[in-house]
């Protein structure tokens, strides 16, 4: 398994939900603390303020799951699917994704800080408006990260090439260890890469 942001181990789980159907169920409200949730079905699950503490779900399918303003603190995810899944205003802090796939994949808003998406395919999600300060993107392959903040976030070797980056916070890119073919910026972000390539930038 991948490590954490900072090394720290997983989440000790206590209780334990195995092969339960939550297909389209409303988990508005409901809190979730220490659960090892194992080959769950929780597509089309939605929710507004739930709150999943320190969970562990391996093989869950969250596909076109829609959840709003709700919490997944120190989670960590394992082989789970995210197609087409929303997350909208969503704290995310200090997860970790393992083998997990993202295609169609929506975050709008939102804290993902600390968080670990090492070697993550995210070429076909997109995350707009999220802060995203000291998350582990080391290897990841970014399709859309529209004014993100990424401060502070682990960017070695990521592949950033046609990634839509305007108005994000990229202070944290090496363009010598990032791949950026292709990718998009706005000229704020022009002069950020051109002073982190020791270029000297003038008008006129």
């Amino acid at each position: 398994m991948a490590d954490r942001v900072g090394g720290r181990p997983a989440a000790p789980t206590e209780t334990t939900v195995t092969g339960a159907d939550w297909d389209s169920r409303d988990l508005s409200g409901e809190r979730h603390e220490a659960v090892l949730f194992v080959d769950v079905d929780m597509t089309e699950a939605s929710g507004k303020g739930a709150v999943f503490d320190g969970c562990t779900f391996r093989g869950v399918r969250f596909n076109a799951a829609a959840f709003t303003e709700s919490a997944f603190l120190n989670c960590t995810f394992v082989r789970s699917g995210f197609f087409d899944a929303t997350l909208r205003g969503c704290k995310v802090l200090g997860g970790l994704f393992d083998g997990c796939t993202h295609d169609l994949m929506r975050v709008e808003g939102g804290d993902w800080s600390f968080t670990g998406l090492p070697g993550a395919d995210l070429r076909r999600a997109s995350f707009t408006g999220v802060r995203m300060r000291e998350a582990d993107l080391t290897g990841a392959r970014c399709g859309a990260l529209r004014e993100v903040d990424l401060s502070g976030a682990m960017l070695h070797r990521a592949d950033l090439s046609d990634c839509d980056l305007r108005g994000s916070e990229i202070s944290s890119i090496d363009p010598l260890t990032v791949r950026l073919v292709g990718a998009v910026i706005d000229p704020r972000q022009a002069v950020v890469l051109a002073t982190a390539l020791g270029l000297e930038v003038r008008a006129g």
